[in-house]
């Protein structure tokens, strides 16, 4: 009985690295496009020169699933005949991969994680790029931006504005902001502001 559960292992293992691989082609295709499309986004809202990479990874491991070394990314480029060669590789309930955002902001720097490199503006700004894109797919009801506004002003903040409004059909936006053009998209508008009262700083909405 346990040499016929081994073999039903090994058989599902197998199963699951060819379907993962499957599915893994299917991201970086679709990460490739989601890419392109933020950047073309995030064109509009002042960061013409940031670069933006969707970075997918396997990570090895002794009892993970059986994947061709030959479907590793670069081993095609390595040149080797690796086809009969199996390599194992972790996964869990989404698949093979291992996803991270990758950003650059400034020309000349390398891409790194978006977690990491993004200033509070930026981040709001590529998060407003990759809500945009990602508007009809995603389910998150309501959307926060904080001082999206940082390092805009003009026309781009009335483009800020609209982008914003778009969402609108699908979520509900708050949005911190200075610039009245952009505030000018809002339903809802709720003023706040600090004043000093007998030595201390009272905040009023």
């Amino acid at each position: 009985r346990i040499e016929e559960l081994d073999k039903e292992e090994k058989r599902l293992l197998h199963e699951i690295g060819a379907l993962g691989v499957q599915m893994s082609q299917a991201r970086r295709a679709a990460g490739e496009r989601l890419a392109r499309a933020i950047e073309h986004e995030l064109a509009d809202l002042r960061m013409a020169r940031a670069n933006f990479a969707v970075d997918i990874q396997w990570q090895e491991s002794a009892d993970g699933a059986f994947v061709p070394a030959s479907a590793f990314p670069g081993a095609a480029a390595a040149g080797a005949d690796e086809s009969a060669i199996q390599r194992r590789v972790s996964f869990d309930s989404t698949g093979l991969d291992r996803v991270e955002f990758l950003v650059s902001a400034n020309p000349g720097e390398p891409l790194r994680p978006l977690a990491r490199v993004a200033s509070g503006g930026e981040t709001s700004r590529l998060m407003l790029a990759l809500k945009t894109v990602l508007s009809h797919a995603d389910e998150t009801p309501t959307l926060i931006f904080d001082e999206i506004d940082v390092g805009i002003g003009g026309r781009v903040g009335a483009i800020v504005g609209q982008k914003l409004w778009s969402l609108n059909s699908n979520h509900q936006v708050l949005c911190i902001t200075h610039l009245p053009q952009l505030a000018a998209f809002g339903d809802t508008h709720f003023s706040v502001s600090k004043d000093t009262h007998e030595g201390r700083t009272i905040t009023d909405v």
